[in-house]
């Protein structure tokens, strides 16, 4: 991780001691004016530090400007040198940086280091003259030749940045070692990232580590966060949670964001720290204030799970929203899951959709699964079945499991995409193979049934097992259920009855009603009617139409339960709407004998009719009788022979034989018309 922030570059602000010898700079005020009013430039050098400084006499800016220009104008170096500075800071005098470049410019002709390192300055700011990199860099190397640590440190960043010269590592690696060599600790810190970076040398995580420490040292606080990732990266160094923690908060300790940020990250996780979610808030806290995004995003976490803080969903908003405004990619899917959900904020699919989007197209496979649920659903959007296959393969193709399983259900069922269960069977298998229940669930009833694999039995034990082992309620049924027909293992009733059981206790509808079964037939279990009610009424409940017919059935014969035609007839009911052909035929009966209702044929009549489109053929049978005898509907031979002509068929001797017995009482073009009928309508229903 390179910290190299641009730098605007400053002025050297030094005052130098004295090189001149004498009484004079011992403090001897009178005796140095003395000397300096006879154009001692020695002499009035020094007087100008002393005013400047309020050595031996009243601080005064105006009287130290005054002798630093006599000793100038006489040709001393250091005076121009502090004589540029004093006008570029406005010490004394009007700023004025024109007169400070020409007064650095005498004093840089002379040779003096200082000067020519701040005249780079002054043409890198375009300070006193156009701004000029190439005129700035001649400056600063001028400096940096004669040995001047922060001359050789700026030249080493002008080659690092293309500033003035074309960009050279190498060179910006020559120069940052030099001034690194004299200890000066921003170089020290950015020869440590070209090492790290392998950027001008070959990569050394060693040599990075060699100067972060020398820079750490000296308190720089980027070298302490450095040198904080090299210790939790092992890189150049062995891996040492608590390493990295020391230096994190040495940094963190000095402001740094970044440092900050991980520091809280360390005691999140609990890495070389007792976890501690509320060191974690402190530090994500702290950098959050700064504006680092990663830490608001975290903060906004913190809040949300109730890790630390209070749990507040409106603080979780807040947070991820201005981690958001700034492109955190992570919060941009968060600030979307929590629309999603109506979480510290209403409801909103459509800013859900915008907030998904925003993070999907900067490569979220979370996003990207979820902006594909949501053309899937139509929520927030029109529904659309190609858009949600192209954002469910975008998140597959980086290995996100939900989309893998969701893109193999798409081709399963031809949603978007041509049917092929061969590519249904390669996802489900890649989301299955990172442990996916779901996915493992469905790759076992693909062997099932023979979808784009060849059908195997013990294929689907295998997967159904392994999503079994995660506690999934639907694979304890599909694993009970091959135990219940022996398929793939060996037949065993009482391990399909453990297994139905696992299910049913998580409210698995299916497993509730099959488990009934079992103590209805005394199948692995003794027999217990009231068991059976009991499990086939949890099953009802939840709307599973074969237990709600079960338990109707029950109540109408009395069995596990006291007899209530009223029961059976509220539970056939409920079955009967959501299609079951039984529980639609016995309704029939119910309304044709007044059982727990009103005698109605009319109603008779409609539920055996929707009965026998399904198949139903007692419903067909007794179609034919109440078309025969006009019970709820006009007589009408020719469909009561359809009816009966349909049912015999199969076989049936009654339906045969009232089927003829009709026929009697019917005109050859009324058979002809009944036959005809009975085609049309089988090809139709059946």
């Amino acid at each position: 991780m390179k910290i190299l922030e641009k730098i605007c570059f400053v002025l050297l602000l030094t005052t130098f001691p004295s090189v001149y010898g004498g009484s004079c700079w011992d403090g001897d005020v009178d005796d140095c004016l003395v000397k300096a009013e006879q154009g001692h430039v020695g002499a009035q050098y020094n007087l100008g530090v002393m005013y400047e400084n309020g050595q031996g006499v009243l601080q005064n800016y105006t009287e130290s400007v005054k002798w630093y220009r006599l000793a100038a104008e006489q040709g001393d170096a250091e005076a121009q040198y502090i004589l540029g500075r004093i006008y570029s800071d406005g010490q004394g005098v009007s700023q004025d940086y024109k007169e400070s470049v020409l007064w650095y410019r005498k004093s840089a002709e002379q040779g003096f280091s200082q000067a020519h390192y701040n005249l780079g300055v002054m043409f890198s700011n375009g300070q006193g003259v156009p701004q000029d990199d190439k005129e700035a860099v001649k400056w600063f190397r001028k400096s940096a030749e004669q040995g001047f640590a922060q001359a050789q440190y700026i030249l080493g960043f002008m080659y690092d940045k293309g500033q003035g010269v074309l960009q050279d590592y190498k060179e910006v690696v020559k120069w940052y070692r030099k001034a690194a060599e004299q200890g000066y600790a921003e170089a020290q810190l950015n020869l440590g990232v070209m090492y790290k970076e392998g950027q001008g040398v070959v990569q050394d995580y060693k040599q990075a580590v060699n100067w972060f420490r020398k820079a750490a040292e000296q308190g720089i606080l980027q070298a302490q966060y450095n040198l904080g990732v090299m210790y939790k990266e092992e890189q150049g160094v062995s891996q040492d949670d608590k390493e990295a923690v020391k230096w994190f908060r040495k940094s963190a300790e000095q402001g740094l964001a970044a440092a900050q940020y991980n520091l809280g990250w360390m005691y999140d996780k609990g890495q070389g720290v007792v976890q501690d979610y509320k060191q974690a808030v402190k530090w994500y806290r702290r950098s959050a204030e700064q504006g680092y995004s990663l830490a608001k995003s975290n903060l906004g976490n913190m809040y949300y799970k109730g890790q630390g803080v209070v749990q507040n969903y409106k603080e979780a908003v807040k947070w991820n929203r201005l981690a958001s405004e700034q492109g955190h990619v992570g919060a941009q899917y968060n600030l979307g899951l929590m629309y999603y959900n109506g979480q510290g904020v209403v409801q909103d699919y459509k800013e859900a959709f915008k907030w998904f989007w925003k993070s999907a197209a900067e490569g979220e496979s979370r996003a990207q699964y979820n902006l594909g649920l949501m053309y899937t659903k139509g929520l927030g959007v029109p529904q659309d079945y190609k858009e949600a296959v192209k954002w469910y393969r975008k998140s597959a193709e980086q290995g996100y499991a939900e989309a893998q399983l969701n893109l193999g259900w798409m081709y399963d069922k031809g949603q978007g995409v041509l049917q092929d269960y061969t590519e249904a069977v390669k996802l489900f298998r890649e989301a299955a193979e990172q442990g996916n229940s779901a996915a493992q669930l469905n790759l076992g009833l693909m062997y099932v049934y023979g979808k784009g694999v060849l059908q195997d039995y013990t294929g689907a034990v295998k997967w159904t097992t392994k999503a079994l082992e995660q506690g999934y309620a639907e694979a304890q049924y599909n694993l009970g259920w091959m135990y219940e027909n022996g398929q793939g293992v060996p037949q065993d009733y009482k391990e399909a009855v453990k297994l139905y059981r696992l299910a049913a206790e998580q409210g698995e509808s299916r497993a509730q009603y099959n488990l009934g079964l079992m103590h209805e037939k005394g199948q692995g279990v003794v027999q217990d009617y009231t068991e059976a009610v009991k499990l086939f009424r949890k099953s009802a409940e939840q709307g599973f139409s074969l237990a709600q017919y079960n338990l109707g059935q029950s109540y109408r014969i009395g069995q596990g339960v006291v007899q209530d035609d009223k029961e059976a007839h509220k539970w056939y009911t409920k079955s009967a709407e959501q299609g079951e052909s039984r529980a639609q035929y016995n309704l029939g009966v119910m309304y044709s004998e007044g059982e727990g209702v009103h005698q109605d044929y009319k109603e008779t009549l409609k539920w055996h009719r929707k009965a026998a489109e399904q198949g139903h053929s007692d419903a067909q049978f007794n179609l034919g009788v109440m078309y025969a005898e006009g019970q709820g509907v006009r007589q009408d031979y020719v469909m009561a022979h359809m009816y009966w002509s349909i049912v015999a068929i199969s076989g049936d001797k009654g339906a045969i034989r009232n089927r003829d017995s009709v026929q009697k009482s019917m005109s050859p073009s009324q058979i002809v018309k009944a036959q005809d009928l009975a085609m049309k309508w089988m090809q139709k229903y059946q």
